[in-house]
């Protein structure tokens, strides 16, 4: 990139805009900045503008009480913290007499080890029964989506935020920077220190083995690995009554399906 392609960008980071983005309702576009609404469209911006500061500061202390929080807490009071975290609106149910009775009203909601460490949590969208275990990073400049009853273990990162690749535009902290949407589908299994790039998705029910880069897209039903992660083999096989070793140790005969991999390939990294 020449100097002057990189000035031309830097000109037009600083001009105004009234664009909006359809998928956010309008009540909540008016409080954004021009330069927030770049970054949520993968566009370049600026993440050292006192609004973008002000943004990180706050989710940075939502997980800092999420993450100092101890076992004594109730599923409730998790559940309310974790709200404050991603900024959800909804209101909590009523409280019910008994705290076991009340915590299955809560049995949908994420369940998110700490600690956590998140940039803005307002671009985190979690499904129903997503767990997520503990010291996982998720640089969300953009929209990062985890579907339905997906699996995550520790260690993992996913970063929806880059850089320029060209040293003059990238200029430290003070050039722009940008990012890409991850989503990962429903019912997948993401390995222990596994590390998601920009603009990744992964298709529903696949398993990423542990200590996988992800730089591609991964389709639905596979399992994947690696640096960089490829395809190691389909799931493809349909077991009526797979053994499933109980809580006590007993072996059990499920009557349901569940998918496996293929019993001629060896057994996936976990």
């Amino acid at each position: 990139m020449s100097i002057s392609t990189a000035n031309g960008i830097m000109e037009q980071l600083t001009c105004d805009s009234t664009t909006e983005d359809s998928r956010i309702p309008h009540s909540m576009q008016k409080s954004r900045s021009d330069n927030h609404w770049r970054a949520l469209r993968g566009e370049l911006y600026y993440a050292s503008t006192p609004e973008m500061v002000r943004l990180r500061k706050r989710c940075s202390e939502a997980c800092r009480r999420y993450n100092s929080a101890t076992d004594a807490l109730t599923r409730r009071q998790m559940v309310k913290m974790w709200r404050d975290i991603v900024q959800d609106p909804r209101p909590l149910p009523a409280e019910l007499a008994s705290q076991d009775i009340d915590d299955v009203q809560f049995e949908d909601d994420p369940w998110v080890e700490a600690p956590i460490h998140i940039d803005y949590g307002t671009n985190l969208e979690l499904g129903a029964g997503v767990f997520i275990n503990f010291n996982c990073t998720v640089i969300d400049t953009c929209h990062v989506s985890i579907g339905a009853r997906t699996l995550v273990g520790p260690n993992v990162s996913l970063y929806s935020g880059t850089h320029p690749i060209d040293p003059r535009l990238r200029n430290g902290t003070k050039g722009p920077e940008l990012g890409r949407e991850i989503h990962i589908g429903e019912d997948c299994w993401v390995g222990g220190n596994v590390v998601i790039l920009p603009g990744v998705t992964i298709g529903d029910g696949s398993t990423v083995g542990a200590g996988s880069v992800v730089t591609k897209d991964v389709p639905p039903l596979v399992v994947a690995a690696g640096n960089p992660a490829r395809i190691l083999r389909r799931i493809d096989r349909l077991s009526e009554s797979p053994e499933i070793v109980d809580m006590d140790g007993d072996v059990e005969r499920d009557s349901g399906p569940m998918l496996r991999a293929s019993l001629e390939d060896e057994t996936p990294p976990t």
